[in-house]
């Protein structure tokens, strides 16, 4: 057994064991936190195995599943597939430890079926960054929708089911399509060699021949389903909804971690398997991504609610990502890949933070909150670390990312390069002023006012008692403690990532270069 095929399997035995521990909710989180630690330690010999300059994909795994059609359980990673399972493998155990800290569940519901959808979730999640067959992969696609509906739907907020509803419908119907533009691909592969395939490496070098017109067709197929999963606009009005009802947990994988599928999606499927197609069609998408970059900041502006707020900011750096992929230069490759990875991170710890400071203060409004940094300094200081990583201040992880895409987009498309840019400096502006409306000013607003006793003391006016805000604490210093460690490592220090990121960004490059 390959160390990806265990990381897949332990996951989902743990939630069968979690799922049975429905009246014992501390059990239940213990047992968990071990799965997911475990998960994560599978992780790490993964990555000491990897070889950069090796194969490009490594890991393998497979066995017959519908032979007749040439499909298989097929499983292997590249670069790109492992930084993004490394990434997984730390934010749930995040999530998990977090529980209660961040998230109190309804009423009536238990912690085993929170947890034990989270780890299915994990599990699926990782085996489709994983999947080297393409009918697989589809399939993986559309079951991993199945845990993050119930997730949003059975423990979000007071509109989570026509967010979930939402949710479930735009990516289940991208996923419909794909699926067309997948049996193309294998009727191809059928005229070509005799015998249909839908092994990814034998699509690569098959659909690769096909005339443009037939690349572009099949192309928009996949593409249209991970657009809707990156998200781009107008492909995006999924994303603030599912984010904004969506449990502080669970926006965690959804914002951080899911939503890079649609992007892995155009490195891996598009790019590699329609060259000619994504020549042809970059500028269109490159349009798409630069308008995502300034519809998200500048909506992000408008917000009230912290959670849609991070959303549209996500949105605005997730055209940024696309930018640099659609540029078809290799600086500005590595750099998305990278923004992929330093993306989760920033955006998966300021969710965090917010979901501490909604248990302080019992809103998402961002009008309930002001001055919270005199009297929870330490939580003050994790917001602006969270803040200046999305933001990609120098000095964190996400800035090497994002000086790469602006580098390597530059050369060849200036003028959306520029255009990018703007869109991110107001991105940057609106984090500011979240942290600033929240933590700085006087201490105001339905979120507890300040009373004169010090840090820690306040009261509600609205209800005129006083309350008790408690710092962070042991446990929440333990789970923002990895994710502050990697933004200033990883800020200083890039080279392991890039490394090992940069052998599969050449290949995917040799690919598109290789095309008619």
């Amino acid at each position: 057994m390959t160390l990806v095929l265990a990381t897949i399997l332990l996951p989902l035995v743990g939630a069968a064991v979690v799922a049975g521990m429905k009246k014992n909710d501390r059990l239940a989180t213990l047992t968990a936190l071990v799965v997911s630690l475990l998960t994560f330690l599978l992780v790490i010999p993964m990555w000491a195995s990897y070889t950069p300059s090796g194969d490009r994909i490594q890991q393998k795994s497979s066995m017959d599943w519908i032979p007749n059609f040439g499909i298989h359980i097929s499983f292997g990673i590249d670069g790109i597939a492992l930084v993004m399972i490394a990434v997984i493998g730390l934010l749930v155990p995040i999530v998990v430890g977090a529980l209660g800290l961040t998230d109190k569940l309804p009423a009536g519901r238990s912690a085993g079926g929170f947890l034990s959808l989270i780890l299915v979730q994990e599990a699926l999640t990782i085996a489709v960054f994983a999947a080297t067959d393409v009918f697989l992969f589809y399939v993986l696609f559309e079951i991993m929708l199945i845990p993050m509906y119930f997730l949003i739907g059975g423990y979000g907020g007071a509109n989570r089911q026509y967010a979930a509803v939402k949710f479930f419908l735009y990516s289940f119907l991208g996923g419909l399509i794909m699926l067309a533009s997948a049996i193309g691909a294998y009727s191809l592969a059928s005229d070509k060699l005799g015998k249909g395939s839908f092994d990814w490496e034998t699509l690569v070098t098959v659909v690769r021949d096909a005339p443009l017109g037939t690349q572009i067709w099949l192309f928009l197929g996949f593409f249209l389903a991970f657009a809707i999963k990156a998200p781009l606009v107008p492909f995006h009005t999924w994303l603030p909804d599912a984010a904004g009802q969506a449990p502080i947990g669970v926006a965690v994988l959804l914002v951080g971690v899911l939503d890079k599928v649609g992007t892995f999606g155009f490195l891996r499927y598009c790019l590699p398997m329609f060259p000619d197609a994504s020549k042809e069609l970059a500028p269109w998408v490159l349009v798409l991504a630069v308008a995502g970059v300034l519809y998200g900041s500048i909506l992000a502006a408008g917000q009230r609610d912290m959670k849609r707020f991070i959303a549209y900011v996500s949105i605005a750096h997730f055209g940024f990502i696309a930018l640099g992929i659609f540029t078809f230069n290799e600086q500005a490759m590595v750099g998305s890949v990278s923004y992929m990875l330093n993306h989760s991170l920033a955006t998966g710890m300021l969710i965090v933070v917010v979901g501490l400071i909604v248990m302080r203060g019992g809103s998402t409004r961002i009008s309930d909150y002001g001055g919270m940094a005199k009297v929870t300094p330490l939580l003050g200081g994790m917001l602006l670390i969270a803040g200046l990583s999305t933001l990609s201040l120098p000095g964190t992880n996400s800035f090497i990312s994002e000086f790469l895409v602006l580098l390597g987009s530059f050369v060849d498309y200036p003028v959306y390069t520029i255009i990018a840019t703007v869109g991110m400096v107001l991105a940057a502006a609106y984090v500011l002023w979240l942290y600033q409306r929240v933590m700085q000013g006087p201490v105001r607003g339905d979120a507890l006012i300040g009373a004169g006793g010090g840090p820690g003391t306040a009261i509600a006016p609205e209800l005129g008692a006083k309350k008790t805000i408690k710092d962070l604490g042991g446990k929440e210093i333990a789970i923002l403690a990895p994710m502050v460690v990697l933004i200033i490592a990883l800020g200083f220090y890039p080279k392991p990532v890039l490394d090992t990121i940069t052998p599969s960004v050449q290949a995917t490059m040799s690919s598109v270069q290789g095309g008619k």
